[in-house]
């Protein structure tokens, strides 16, 4: 298998920076594309855990305007063959003291590259 071929993990790592921008601009209707339109799909948020991209939509739609802007620390891009990759980051966000992880699995289907699982998570601060 050929891992971080640099035409496919190109075009992972520019559509994961697009997500990043809907999220950050909490652009709701391009974060909606970004996930498998499929039962199948699958969010577990910081306290949210959503089944299929009705559901993910659903608390998108549901969730109060806001921005997400956050600070990333390290990110790591894979991807596995031509139709498959993982992403995950390690962020702060802006103006508190939460620091969280984010992994995505992308899938490349007909209508392009998609988000078909994903996990959210906050630490706690460290303790003194």
């Amino acid at each position: 298998m050929d891992i971080n071929l640099p035409d496919v993990l190109a075009e992972v790592t520019a559509e994961f920076a697009k997500y990043e921008e809907a999220l950050a601009t909490n652009d709701v209707a391009a974060l909606d594309e970004f996930f498998w339109r499929s039962p199948l799909a699958l969010r577990y948020g910081v306290n949210e855990i959503l089944y299929g991209h009705d559901e993910i939509a659903a608390f998108r739609a549901a969730r109060p305007p806001q921005t997400f802007q956050r600070i990333t620390d390290k990110t790591v891009i894979t991807t596995y063959g031509r139709d498959y990759a993982t992403t995950n980051i390690h962020f702060h966000r802006v103006g508190g003291d939460k620091t969280g992880r984010q992994s995505q699995t992308w899938v490349r289907l007909p209508q392009g590259w998609r988000i078909v699982a994903a996990h959210v998570s906050l630490m706690l601060p460290p303790q003194a």
